[in-house]
Order: structure tokens, then sequence, then C-alpha cells
């Protein structure tokens, strides 16, 4: 299961949803991977990497209008927390009208776009991750090394 840390207010997810306060990290043939849920992604403090985790992937329901912050907090994620990043969003109207264009994306590392998805189209894309890669730049960049250190209270 997972938690979705921060409710959306603007749809008024708060109304209806109580916020988790558990961040799940699992294990899958050797990678660690940690799941989170759309409005997750604008706050990276709940996602910071105290390398735990080998991946983030976010699930979303993020519209067209907005596209601009995924792609440019997906890719930073990636980058702050050394860690591969994963962003599957929906395509198409919602009953309320409104756009979602996909943009569905995985970045590595360094902020490298991995894949060729493009917007407003349905799409499958297998990508082969390298688990080197990650250890690679964690030991020649050391990003991690001097992160802040601070207690998550939720």
């Amino acid at each position: 299961h997972y938690d979705k840390r921060h409710t959306f207010t603007l749809a008024g997810e708060h109304k209806v949803y109580t916020a988790g306060n558990e961040k799940v990290i699992f294990n899958y043939k050797g990678w660690k991977i940690c799941p989170l849920v759309c409005y997750d992604l604008r706050f990276p403090v709940w996602a910071r990497n105290v390398e735990d985790y080998d991946v983030l992937i976010y699930v979303a329901n993020w519209p067209m209008i907005r596209v601009a912050a995924w792609d440019a907090l997906l890719k930073a994620r990636a980058i702050e927390n050394m860690a591969f990043c994963i962003g599957v969003n929906r395509v198409g109207l919602d009953g309320n009208d409104y756009e979602y264009s996909g943009h569905s994306s995985a970045f590595d590392v360094l902020g490298n776009r991995l894949d060729t998805i493009t917007e407003r189209k349905e799409t499958v894309e297998v990508l082969t991750l390298e688990k080197s890669h990650i250890s690679k730049y964690r030991e020649k960049l050391g990003f991690l090394k001097d992160k802040d250190s601070f207690d998550l209270l939720v």
C-alpha cells in the first residue's frame, strides 16, 4: 500500500481523504523503489532520499495546463535524490473537461530523459535501467553525503 502524503486541496481531496504518514519503499528484483502519488511531486522533503531507494515512481493525474511543472519537478527529483525518477501520467479529458496530455517520462540521476514517449497518446515503453549508473554517480559526485540532516515529523 501507499499513503498519499499530500492531499490536493484545490480538488477537495482533503475533504474526503486523510493524508498518509508512511513513506513506503519496497524491493523488487534487487531494486529499492519508492512509489509516490501525483501531488506529492511538489514536496521535495517528502521524497528526500536518505540513500534508501534507487527509483522514485510517481503515478499521477496531472493536467496539461500544469505540465511544465510536472516535467521540471520530475527532473529535479531525479537530480536532487541521485535516483531514477519515473512519472506516469494519464491522457484524455476528465469529467470537468480538464485535459491530460500524458508526458509520462523517466530521468536518470543526472537529469537526462531516458524515454521517447510523446504527449497525448497512450503509450507503453520498456526501458532498461542500470543500477551501476546510480552507484557510479553517487560515488563520483557524492552529493547525497552533503545533504542536510533533519527529522521529518508527520
